[in-house]
């Protein structure tokens, strides 16, 4: 006779760490909402939604996303609610927070 094999719950970061996150909240990324947790920082929702690049290089408009993702390489800056060059990696998501993708320096960007 076979034995059923008792199931561990899946293991998270979330749950390896004992976090209990608040209620889930949406963003949007260059128009596209995403769901983001209390904590996640921005290039963090967008590695979650399988967005690797959000600025391009300003002189031959190669796509970039997070590197270090410590703050240190600037790699990861992008344009949230109209401010360019903000670090990604270090930006905690706020509800309805606005990211798009920063062209160049981002000084070209609209602003609010």
């Amino acid at each position: 006779m076979r034995r059923a094999r008792r199931r561990e719950p899946a293991r998270t970061p979330a749950g390896l760490a004992g976090a209990e996150p608040g209620p889930g909240f949406e963003i949007t990324f260059d128009g596209r909402p995403l769901r983001a947790l209390p904590g996640q920082s921005v290039a963090a929702v967008l590695w979650a939604a399988s967005v690797l690049s959000w600025r391009t290089t300003r002189n031959n408009g190669r796509p970039r996303g997070a590197f270090c993702g410590i703050g240190s390489c600037y790699e990861c800056l992008a344009t949230v609610n109209g401010r360019p060059n903000l670090r990604a990696c270090l930006l905690p998501a706020r509800p309805g927070d606005a990211v798009t993708t920063q062209e160049g320096t981002g000084h070209d960007a609209p602003r609010p």
